[in-house]
C-alpha cells in the first residue's frame, strides 16, 4: 500500500505539473491499481491513456482476468491491436484456473499456434495446458502437449518435469511418471520436480518410494514437501504415520501451516482420537488459525466423529457465518448417534445440499429404525435433486424395507437400480438379497442371488443367514458347503448365521462342530453372539444343565445378552431355581431395564411361583423403571402403520380391534392354546 500511495503521489504532482505520464508509468500505476482493487481507477487510467502499447494491454487484461471479468477480459483481448505470448498466457492461466472455461481455453490455445499474432507458444503456456490437461484428466492431450514441449526443447526445467509428472500422475499413467522424472536430466532434479513426484507417489498408494525420496537431499524440501508426505500418508489410510511426522516436521525446524492442520485434522477424524482431536485443536488456537474456515469445519469434524457434539457445536459456533462444511459435519455426527431432530434441523438450513449430508441423513434415520421418514427423505431427494442418488443412499434406502418388511417399496427401489443403470456392486448386491430375506420372499432372494456371478463372503452371509431365519436351515448348512468349496473362507458373521440354523432345529452336535471349527481352523475367536446362539441351542434341545456347564467355559465377562437369553432357556425348561440364579448377575447388568424385570416375572407366573413374581413387580417399581410398550408396524396402502401395545390411536382402530376378537374367537374354536414356553399347541 505504501508503493501505490508513493505512485499516487507521483502522479498526481505531475498532472499539477502539467508533465504527461509515461507509458511505463502508467502500466506501473496500472499494475498497482488492479493489485490493490482499484479496477475502476485503473480502467479510467488506461481510458485516458494517449498511447498505449502490448504492456499497456497486457496490464489491462490481466487485471480483469484476475477478478474473473471475463467479458471485459475477452473484449479488451479481441480489441488488442498488439498481442504477445505474455497476452495469450494471461488469458490461457485465468481460463484454466477457473471451473467451466476449459473450452475456452482449448480454442485460445489452437488460436495462439495459428501464428496470426506472431505470440510464441513458451514454457509458461505449455504448463498451463498440462494443469488444463491434469484437470480434464484427458491423456491423449497430454500425450500431444509433451511432445510438443520436447519438439520445442521446453521440457528441461524443473518447472517442466513437475507439470509433466502431475499431469500423467492425475491421468492414472505412474509408469509415464516415473520415465519422465527417471528420464530428465540430474540438473532439473529440484524442489518443484521433488514434490511434484512425493505427490504422484502418495497419490499411485505408492508410500515407500516416496518416503525414500522425501529423504533423499535433504537440503530439498520444504513445507510444501511436508504438508505433501503428511497429506499422503492421511489420505491412504495411514493416519498415525501421518501424525508422527506432523510431530517430525516441527522437530526438523519447518512451521505448520493451515494445509498441515487440514491433512492432521483429517488423520484425527479418522481415529477418532478425541484426545488427540483436543491437541491438534490447541495448537491451532496458538498458531492463530481458527479463523480459517477450512480449519475450523476440520476441528468440527473431528469433534463430530469423535462423538462429542457439545464440543463440535460451540467450535461451529465460534465460526460465524454458516459454513456449509461444519454443518456436514454435525449433520454426519447427529445422524451417527441417532438424533434425527438436530440433523434435520440443520438438515433443512442448508440452502444446497451435498451427497454427503443426504447419504448421513439417509443412514441415520435407518439406524434409528424411523424407516416411514425413509421413505419421505426419499420422495424429497426425487424432488430436490435432478441427478440420480448415491449408491449409499439407495443401499439404506434398502435397509429400511428390510427393518420394516415392507417388500412393495424394495422392489420398486430394485426396478429403480436396474433402470437407471447404478452401478451393482458387492454391496449393493447384499443389499437387496438382505432386504428380500427380510421381508420374509426367500424365493427373491434366492433367485438375485444365484444370478450374482462373483458372490463375496458378505453376500453369502446374507443368504445363510436369511435361509437361518426363516426355516431354510438344510438350506443354509448346504450354502456354508459351498461356499468352503469355492475356496471363500468363512468370518464370525458366517458362524453366528449357521450357529442360528443349527439353534432353530435344535441340532446340538452340528452346532458344536461349528462353534470349536472356528478357533481350531479359523482361529476366529468367539464373540457374544456366538456364545449366546450355543445357550439357546442347548435351552430349545432342553439340555439346560448342558447350558449352564457351557456358561460356566465362557472366558469372558458375562453380558445381558448371554445372560437373558439363559433366562429364556430356563423359561422352556421351566426350571426357576436356576433363573433365580441369573437374577441378580442380570439386574446387576441391566437393572434400569424395564424388560428384565417383566421378563423375570413372566418366568416365575408361568410357574405359579407368585410371591417371587409380586418380589419382582415391587423391585421394579422400587427402581422406578417402565417397560417400553411393544411395537409392530405393517406396511399398507403406501404407508407405514405403527402400532404400540394398547393402541387406540388408529383410525381403524374399531375394525382392527373386530378383526382381532374374531381371530381370536377362532383360534378358541380351534382348540389351539397357548403352551408355557410361549408356543401354541
Amino acid at each position: 500500500m505504501r508503493s501505490l500511495k508513493k505512485w499516487l503521489c507521483f502522479h498526481a504532482r505531475a498532472i499539477k505539473s502539467g508533465f504527461m505520464a509515461t507509458s511505463f508509468s502508467c502500466n506501473q500505476l496500472i499494475h498497482l491499481y488492479s493489485r490493490h482493487g482499484h479496477l475502476l481507477d485503473a480502467r479510467r487510467l488506461f481510458d485516458e491513456m494517449p498511447e498505449r502499447n502490448v504492456f499497456t494491454w497486457n496490464a489491462i487484461i490481466w487485471a480483469q482476468v484476475k477478478t474473473q471479468n471475463w467479458a471485459e477480459a475477452q473484449a479488451l483481448f479481441d480489441t488488442a491491436p498488439h498481442r504477445d505470448s505474455v497476452t495469450y498466457n494471461s488469458m490461457l492461466s485465468g481460463y484454466v484456473n477457473c471451473d467451466g472455461y476449459e473450452t475456452c481455453a482449448l480454442k485460445l490455445f489452437v488460436e495462439m499456434q495459428s501464428g496470426r499474432d506472431k505470440a510464441q507458444v513458451d514454457e509458461f503456456t505449455l504448463t498451463t495446458m498440462l494443469n488444463l490437461t491434469a484437470k480434464l484428466c484427458v491423456l491423449s492431450y497430454g500425450r500431444q502437449l509433451h511432445s510438443l514441449m520436447v519438439k520445442t526443447a521446453n521440457n528441461l526445467s524443473g518447472f517442466a518435469v513437475s507439470a509433466l509428472v502431475d499431469m500423467y500422475s492425475k491421468c492414472g499413467c505412474f509408469q509415464e511418471v516415473c520415465e519422465v522424472f527417471n528420464g530428465s536430466d540430474g540438473d532439473v532434479f529440484d524442489l518443484v520436480s521433488k514434490n511434484a513426484m512425493v505427490a504422484a507417489c502418495c497419490r499411485e498408494g505408492k508410500l515407500g518410494m516416496a518416503q525414500n525420496l522425501f529423504w533423499s537431499k535433504p537440503e530439498l524440501y520444504d513445507t510444501v514437501s511436508w504438508n505433501t508426505l503428511i497429506s499422503g500418508y492421511a489420505q491412504n489410510g495411514y493416519e498415525e504415520e501421518a501424525i508422527a511426522l506432523f510431530g517430525c516436521m516441527a522437530e526438523k525446524g519447518f512451521r505448520w501451516n493451515e494445509h498441515t492442520f487440514a491433512s492432521v485434522l483429517s488423520a484425527c477424524s479418522c481415529l477418532k482420537s478425541l484426545k488427540l482431536g483436543k491437541v491438534i485443536h490447541a495448537w491451532v488456537l496458538k498458531e492463530g488459525l481458527t479463523s480459517n474456515p477450512f480449519i475450523s469445519s476440520g476441528i468440527v469434524d473431528v469433534y463430530s466423529k469423535c462423538g462429542n457434539m457439545k464440543y463440535a457445536e460451540s467450535v461451529d459456533l465460534t465460526i460465524g457465518i454458516h459454513n456449509t462444511f461444519s454443518i456436514t459435519s454435525l449433520i454426519v455426527g447427529y445422524s451417527s448417534q441417532g438424533n434425527m431432530i438436530e440433523a434435520r434441523k440443520l438438515f433443512d438450513m442448508l440452502a444446497e445440499k451435498n451427497p454427503v449430508v443426504w447419504t448421513a441423513m439417509f443412514f441415520g434415520y435407518v439406524k434409528s429404525k424411523q424407516c416411514e421418514e425413509v421413505f419421505e427423505l426419499l420422495n424429497e431427494f426425487n424432488c430436490k435433486e435432478s441427478i440420480v442418488p448415491d449408491p449409499l443412499v439407495i443401499i439404506s434406502v434398502l435397509g429400511a424395507c428390510g427393518i420394516g418388511a415392507t417388500m412393495d417399496p424394495g422392489k420398486q427401489i430394485h426396478a429403480y437400480v436396474l433402470r437407471t443403470g447404478i452401478n451393482m456392486d458387492e454391496k449393493m448386491n447384499s443389499a437387496i438379497v438382505d432386504m428380500y430375506s427380510k421381508c420374509g420372499n426367500i424365493a427373491y432372494a434366492k433367485r438375485f442371488f444365484q444370478r450374482v456371478t462373483n458372490r463375496d463372503l458378505v453376500l453369502h452371509n446374507v443368504m445363510i443367514a436369511g435361509y437361518a431365519h426363516h426355516g431354510y436351515e438344510y438350506n443354509a448348512f448346504q450354502l456354508f458347503e459351498e461356499m468352503m468349496a469355492r475356496g471363500v473362507i468363512p468370518d464370525k458373521v458366517t458362524f453366528v448365521a449357521i450357529l442360528a440354523a443349527c439353534r432353530h432345529c435344535g441340532l446340538i452336535e452340528l452346532g458344536e462342530k461349528y462353534f470349536y471349527s472356528m478357533t481350531r481352523d479359523y482361529a476366529i475367536i468367539p464373540e457374544i453372539d456366538h456364545y449366546a446362539c450355543m445357550i439357546d441351542l442347548y435351552g430349545r434341545a432342553n439340555q439346560l444343565e448342558k447350558a449352564a456347564a457351557f456358561m460356566e467355559t465362557i472366558p469372558i465377562e458375562l453380558d445381558a445378552v448371554i445372560l437373558g437369553t439363559f433366562l429364556y432357556a430356563c423359561k422352556v425348561n421351566r426350571n426357576v431355581e436356576l433363573a433365580r440364579e441369573a437374577e441378580e448377575k442380570l439386574l446387576k447388568i441391566e437393572g434400569e431395564n424395564g424388560a428384565r424385570y417383566v421378563q423375570l416375572a413372566n418366568i416365575y407366573a408361568a410357574e405359579g411361583r407368585w410371591e417371587e413374581m409380586g418380589r419382582v413387580r415391587k423391585k421394579m417399581r422400587g427402581k422406578e423403571v417402565k417397560k417400553f410398550a411393544g411395537c409392530s408396524w405393517v406396511y399398507v396402502g403406501n404407508r407405514v402403520h405403527t402400532f404400540t401395545s394398547g393402541d387406540t390411536s388408529h383410525k381403524e382402530t374399531e375394525s382392527i380391534y373386530g378383526i382381532l376378537v374374531s381371530l381370536t374367537a377362532k383360534i378358541n374354536d380351534m382348540g389351539l392354546v397357548e403352551r408355557r414356553d410361549g408356543g401354541v399347541r
